[in-house]
């Protein structure tokens, strides 16, 4: 039985970079396999910091903000939502991505909200 995964793809100050064509190639190899494979449901890079909002509620107050403008070197670049039958064979298939070089991803199980619990 197949789960569902979040998987952040995030730059990394430690990654090796890779050329413009070769980036695509390999993206491109990713995604085909993932089509037919039938493990692509989702995904998409993100803008940087210096586009995003950061909100919150606190005290009854919504508050807005610019940013999130992380002191670290890594980024959150973009999300990809998988299927596979185990994060063993969700992180086999993702070491094939770009970003596993240039960067590092993230693997998260998606899980029910106990109120949701069968």
């Amino acid at each position: 039985m197949s789960s569902r995964y979040l998987v952040i793809h995030m730059s990394d100050t430690s990654g090796t970079d890779l050329a413009q064509s070769e980036d695509k190639a390999m993206l491109d190899r990713w995604a085909a396999e993932g089509d037919a494979a039938g493990r692509l449901t989702m995904g998409a890079p993100v803008a940087g910091p210096e586009q995003a909002k950061s909100v919150a509620v606190r005290d009854g107050r919504t508050l807005i903000t610019d940013g999130p403008f992380p002191e670290f070197k890594e980024w959150f670049a973009g999300y990809d939502l998988i299927t596979a039958d185990s994060i063993d064979e969700a992180a086999e298939y993702m070491a094939k991505h770009p970003v596993a070089i240039l960067g590092r991803i993230y693997i998260l199980p998606l899980v029910r909200l106990p109120w949701d619990q069968d």
